[in-house]
């Protein structure tokens, strides 16, 4: 689409394009929407990036994204009160993460360490009441400290995706993830937010809750959109030390939300 036609159906304003757009599929209307929302898949893909292999490309996160908002175009509809955008970022994420599970890049083995070390990171610190460190963590496990951080860098990927679990089950105007709920404020829908206060209160209560600097990778990458570098510089950690934690920081964040998940979701 050329700036000319951009620009002209820019003026015209969002709200009366969807009612055009939704009576007559216009395909310059669709085109200027996918032009205008491009930025959000970039956004989107940028954030599932973050411990992804080095065979998985940011490029190819995008062009997963692209049919995710491809999709929520086709679908939206203005009626139901929710914004575009956040409607899109569940689309958009929704079908980069499908691809992702489809081509099954993450083996089984990685998938079960997982699972074991979020087991144990839960029992844990049932037991003791309080927040467990790493050696606390490796010793359960059986392994040294030094194998347990290096295996958190091995499941930095898998953390990513946990993070897409759905916390409140509806339509998809009611679908909201702890993903979701670790954004920057200015990218959701606050209406939404409002309307699923218990459960956003829930994440932030465990976030605050985490050690000091998992937390402030927590609220660094997410809120502050700082890259793994910049938090490294903050912390004065390498990159890949900012990984680790950032993955530990999930499995906490999951074992701790999964013993009242069952209250909210029924």
């Amino acid at each position: 689409m050329n700036n000319k036609k951009y620009n002209e159906l820019d003026a015209i304003g969002e709200d009366k394009l969807w009612e055009k757009f939704i009576k007559k599929n216009d395909q310059d209307i669709r085109d200027y929407f996918v032009v205008k929302y491009a930025p959000l898949v970039k956004y989107v893909a940028g954030k599932i990036s973050m411990g992804m292999p080095s065979n998985i490309e940011f490029d190819d996160l995008v062009s997963y994204g692209i049919f995710g908002l491809l999709d929520a175009i086709t679908k939206f509809d203005p009626a139901r009160g929710i914004k575009f955008k956040t409607y899109a970022m569940t689309r958009i994420r929704g079908a980069i993460f499908d691809e992702l599970r489809s081509i099954d890049w993450i083996p089984r083995s990685i998938r079960q360490k997982a699972k074991q070390v979020e087991l144990v990171i839960t029992e844990l610190e049932n037991r003791l009441g309080r927040t467990v460190e790493d050696e606390e963590i490796a010793r359960e496990l059986g392994v040294s400290t030094e194998e347990f951080q290096s295996l958190l860098s091995k499941l930095s990927g898998t953390s990513m995706l946990s993070l897409n679990d759905i916390w409140y089950l509806g339509d998809d105007s009611d679908e909201l993830s702890i993903l979701e709920t670790l954004e920057a404020p200015e990218n959701m829908n606050p209406d939404i937010l409002i309307e699923k206060q218990e459960i956003r209160d829930y994440i932030i209560d465990a976030i605050k809750k985490l050690p000091d600097k998992e937390k402030k990778v927590i609220v660094l990458y997410y809120y502050e959109d700082l890259t793994l570098k910049e938090i490294g510089d903050v912390l004065e950690v390498t990159e890949s030390r900012v990984s680790q934690l950032h993955t530990k920081a999930i499995m906490r964040l999951r074992g701790r939300l999964g013993r009242i998940k069952q209250n909210i979701v029924g």
